[in-house]
């Protein structure tokens, strides 16, 4: 199935210090596409992957689950460190998640986490019906395109496919046990108002890593999909500031917004 144009994979071949980028369920590249462009002009190695089952069509997304997006962003993550001294992970909503989730399996070999929005568990009566629903309906509506920004939109699946839920739900459960085994700094940027993932996920992320150097900061004028809304340059610019703070050579490029 071709991949939808705007939602193609990433990859920028800069300096010895690389990030890889992390999208959302049911989302694409194209939400972190601009955010991978700014650390890119920066001199940063990128890879933004697009995780199986994503960018094409709905249905395709029935045939994976978590261990196919998991397995995609490890693999990214162990190219990156064989031609990168130090590796960043970081990523948006499930993203989020997944980045969360290599910083715990891999340890060292992460030098920092920075976040989006992070998911942490499903919410609301739907979640307890999933594990039986799925067998029988197919798909509801999406949640692409939460979006403050007036003109901006994620390219995104219009529905949600249920077996794919399903296997979010048992994913985040996993890596809600594994995030004491965080330890990195980690920087994570939650948006003040957001229909898809509550403030209440990010604070569970808090409380459960075992961060020394943890920073979070607040987005009082984006909603969900904040790389793509009204503060997206202060979070290309803080994510790049946080990777300049702990990689001196870096430089301090990016700790404040463009205009």
């Amino acid at each position: 199935m071709p991949v939808l144009p705007g939602a193609e994979p990433f990859r920028h071949e800069g300096g010895e210090t690389g990030i890889l980028l992390c999208h959302g369920f049911t989302g694409s590249p194209q939400s972190l596409r601009p955010w991978a462009e700014y650390l890119a002009e920066r001199d940063l190695t990128v890879s933004l992957p697009l995780l199986p089952g994503h960018g094409t069509r709905w249905e395709d997304m029935q045939l994976t689950g978590w261990q196919d997006w998991y397995a995609e962003v490890d693999r990214e993550l162990r190219a990156l460190r064989e031609r990168c001294a130090r590796v960043f992970v970081a990523g948006l909503s499930m993203g989020g998640t997944l980045a969360l989730r290599l910083a715990a399996r891999h340890g060292d070999a992460v030098s920092g986490v920075v976040v989006v929005n992070p998911a942490n568990r499903m919410h609301g009566l739907a979640a307890y019906a999933l594990p039986v629903v799925h067998h029988v309906v197919r798909s509801t509506r999406g949640i692409a395109s939460d979006i403050a920004k007036e003109g901006s939109t994620e390219l995104g699946y219009d529905r949600v496919p249920l077996r794919a839920a399903h296997s979010l739900r048992t994913f985040f459960r996993l890596v809600d046990g594994e995030l004491p085994q965080v330890t990195q700094p980690l920087l994570v940027l939650r948006s003040a108002e957001d229909h898809v993932v509550p403030a209440a996920d990010s604070a569970r992320v808090l409380s459960r890593v075992s961060s020394t150097d943890v920073q979070e900061i607040v987005l009082e004028q984006s909603y969900h999909v904040a790389t793509l809304d009204h503060e997206a340059d202060r979070i290309f610019a803080e994510s790049h500031a946080f990777i300049g703070r702990l990689i001196p050579s870096i430089g301090k490029e990016g700790t404040t917004a463009r205009g």
